[in-house]
């Protein structure tokens, strides 16, 4: 594949900064949440001694909560060890330009122990090297692309926060799906996303309207499993970032409304052998695949649907898989078969668009190798309306339920290793403990008077 415009050599980087068209080079990596976390670099001190050397941040990044609070009992990081700090070493494979910011490069950083340079294990990113380097050690190369959807809000960041997020604006009065009329009345917003997407190294293919009033689409194209993530990532930065900039507001929320379609993020996965695809519809490494990616679903479903809201969007007759199965381009399916010869691939439609697409991706591609490992034949290819097949096993109901069994999963331990399991497992909890606790809006008109 060429090299996408917008990314940059250290090298053209220097001169860049020579020349005062790069003045800031913003270093991070996701946190659990998959927000982007890290530092503002002065370019002269990136490319004097950063990109070698690299930078530090807390550990307590890997720990927190939404609201940033340091949250106890994780063995990695604590009061007690005294919360250190992490390596950030910047992978210059990432380096680019920032176009929707003025005179800015990013590159996205491994997290890595300042004591042994080992990759920090909980980190999303090291997460998803291991599941990749797995899969070269069996002789693959695994491609893969995410789908994000989202909603576009007439109504600031700001203002939002202050009308406690109701009666937000939509940015279309009606359901808009592959509306060109619709795509044109949000064209100031998505057409300056593709276009600062597409000089800042992540390509794009299309932008549509989505279901939901308001709701769209971006697709970039897809890469390498560690590479795509990535895109992922800078896409969402850039979404946001360019709504703050407008005044406007978008987010990748699973579900924000209950009488509104969900918001997704598609994952397609294939795998590549000797510059081919060796995914063929008789082969035995798309069949066992598919097979393991399946069966493993509800020992990695944190991974895909990683918040309390993340549930909500699982609706029969909703475009959201509620089901088990897979089927050839049928999206009733939590799992579509989709393409032909080097374009079969397999599109899983489970994750939301909440999801951390390291953290995803990591579990998509783990639960197929094993299929692979393992020969795990998928069950037999499914026609008709899926919603409709009661039999068949459903997604589950809440993240409580899918943290007990990715708790309790041998296989979730033997893939991403004990340590992880227990981390996460923590971070799923307190997540699942903090709603909760919580009074929310539904309770107040419910209870309020008549109970």
């Amino acid at each position: 594949m060429t090299k996408a415009s917008g990314m940059l050599t250290l090298e053209a980087l220097r001169g860049m900064v020579a020349g005062g068209e790069i003045e800031t080079v913003i270093g991070g990596f996701t946190d659990h949440y998959g927000r982007l976390v890290g530092k503002r670099f002065d370019a002269e001190m990136f490319v004097d001694e950063v990109a070698a050397s690299g930078g530090h941040a807390c550990d307590y990044l890997l720990t927190v909560d939404m609201e940033m609070e340091p949250v106890p009992g994780y063995a990695f990081a604590n009061w007690e060890l005294g919360y250190g700090d992490v390596h950030m070493v910047p992978d210059l494979a990432t380096l680019r330009v920032a176009s929707w910011l003025d005179k800015t490069a990013l590159v996205v950083c491994d997290v890595k122990s300042g004591k042994t340079h080992d990759y920090v294990a909980v980190a999303p990113r090291s997460i998803l090297r291991r599941q990749v380097d797995a899969a070269g050690k069996a002789g693959f190369r695994a491609f893969a692309a995410t789908e994000l959807e989202h909603y576009l809000f007439r109504t600031s960041y700001r203002d939002a926060a202050l009308q406690d997020f109701r009666n937000l604006e939509p940015a279309g009065w009606y359901l808009e799906d592959y509306h060109i009329l619709q795509g044109t009345r949000t064209e100031g917003f998505h057409g300056a996303a593709r276009r600062h997407l597409k000089r800042s190294g992540v390509p794009v293919e299309t932008s549509k309207g989505e279901w939901g009033r308001g709701q769209h689409e971006l697709n970039i194209r897809y890469a390498e499993a560690l590479d795509m993530a990535d895109r992922n990532s800078v896409f969402k930065q850039c979404l946001k970032e360019l709504a703050e900039a407008s005044g406007l507001s978008v987010t990748f929320m699973a579900k924000f409304a209950a009488d509104a379609a969900g918001s997704s993020c598609h994952i397609h996965f294939s795998l590549w052998r000797d510059g081919r695809n060796a995914f063929t519809r008789d082969g035995e490494a798309f069949r066992h695949f598919l097979g393991g990616w399946l069966a493993h679903v509800p020992d990695v479903m944190v991974f895909y649907a990683p918040t309390v809201n993340s549930y909500k969007r699982y609706v029969d007759a909703s475009w959201a898989p509620t089901r088990l199965a897979w089927s050839n381009d049928n999206r009733t399916a939590g799992f579509r078969v989709v393409g032909e010869g080097p374009g079969l691939r397999i599109e899983c439609r489970i994750p939301g668009a909440d999801c951390n697409a390291y953290l995803a991706l990591a579990a998509s591609l783990a639960s197929g190798l094993d299929g692979i490992a393992q020969r795990i034949e998928p069950p037999a290819c499914f026609v008709g309306d899926i919603y409709a097949a009661k039999n068949l096993p459903r997604v589950p109901y809440s993240l409580s339920q899918a943290v007990d069994a990715f708790e309790a999963s041998d296989f979730a331990k033997r893939a991403f290793g004990k340590d992880v399991v227990e981390h996460y497992t923590h971070f799923y909890r307190t997540e699942a403990a903090a709603f909760d606790k919580a009074v929310t809006d539904w309770e107040r008109r419910r209870y309020f008077e008549r109970i």
